[in-house]
């Protein structure tokens, strides 16, 4: 069942739930910091409205820096800025940013721990009919890599202003992951969001096996949770939100029980949300896990609901994964 303690959309399962694209809430929690900290200013290349960024530069034009089709230019200022004492925000789509502009973020940013938060944006194979040049799948290996970075996968628009207000208060580089396509709100205004730990949104008192998933997945693992338990299949489902730092602490809480883990995300698995936790697994508790996502291939263009369909990362593909990794504890 759905974590009462998290307080959590208990229209989820509903045909009417609410929708909203996590982008939506990267403009509102942008918005917000501006009204609240003077010290914020945003820098967009070209895509003010496609990432939301347009409702912090109507109200904060001064603070507000259009720098065009410029990623690599739009990192190194950003990169000054911070050093000034600003706490820079950069938006783009995330094949642009961090992926066209990756060494130059490396350099300037990550390299001198400046405070710059990197708003990847239309990540994922949700991104859709823009097809495969547009649709960000490699960047959360590309970004967890870096030294002292914290990378954050949003699951729903109310998560994702959250998470965009609380990386503020991270004096290092953050990457914010969001999508371009309207998913579930999962989570409330009530939900708690923590920057160092994974929650437990599905709940069981005897878990045969433990998905993790991140971003708007979520929806798709939840509901592949409450379609087993009716088959008498008790599994639980985190909220991978936080990929880096990991919480490796609740991570090993969460699988203690089920011995048997698979990993959800709409990402390349190699390097992945899942890669992390198999790394922190493969040194500690070494467990049999499952993976879904893309499989070493670039997506089509098409619907995103399709498209997650026909690379294996739909409801019926987690239930199939969590069967298997159970047969394999036998």
């Amino acid at each position: 069942m759905l974590n009462p303690n998290l307080k959590l959309n208990q229209k989820l399962f509903d045909e009417d739930v609410e929708l909203a694209p996590t982008r939506a809430g990267f403009g509102d929690g942008l918005l917000q910091l501006g009204e609240i900290n003077p010290n914020v200013v945003a820098l967009s290349a070209d895509l003010t409205e496609s990432t939301q960024a347009h409702k912090f530069a109507e109200k904060f034009p001064e603070r507000f820096f259009q720098t065009g089709i410029g990623e690599q230019n739009m990192a190194t200022i950003a990169a000054g800025l911070a050093e000034s004492g600003k706490i820079a925000f950069i938006s783009s789509y995330a094949t642009f940013s961090p992926g066209k502009n990756w060494e130059t973020l490396r350099t300037t940013a990550v390299y001198n721990e400046a405070n710059v938060k990197i708003a990847g944006h239309h990540a994922g194979i949700m991104t859709g009919t823009d097809g495969a040049t547009h649709q960000a799948t490699e960047d959360i290996a590309i970004t967890r890599c870096w030294p002292k970075m914290h990378v954050y996968v949003p699951c729903d628009a109310i998560e994702g202003r959250k998470a965009t207000i609380a990386s503020a208060d991270i004096n290092t580089p953050v990457y914010l992951r969001y999508t371009r396509d309207k998913t579930p709100l999962i989570t409330t205004e009530s939900t708690p969001f923590k920057v160092n730990k994974m929650q437990t949104f599905w709940v069981n008192e005897n878990p045969k096996a433990t998905i993790f998933a991140t971003g708007y997945m979520l929806y798709y693992a939840l509901v592949a949770a409450k379609e087993l338990e009716e088959e008498k299949l008790q599994v639980l489902v985190v909220n991978a939100a936080v990929i880096k730092p990991l919480d490796e602490e609740g991570i090993l809480e969460a699988t203690r029980v089920s011995q048997a883990v698979v990993t959800v995300e709409d990402h390349q698995v190699e390097g992945g949300m899942g890669s992390a936790i198999a790394e922190l697994l493969a040194k500690t508790t070494p467990l049999p896990i499952e993976f879904i996502g893309l499989q070493n291939t670039f997506a089509e263009s098409g619907a995103p609901k399709e498209l997650v369909e026909k690379y294996g990362m739909g409801v019926k593909d987690i239930k199939a994964a969590v069967k298997r990794v159970i047969r394999r504890k036998m």
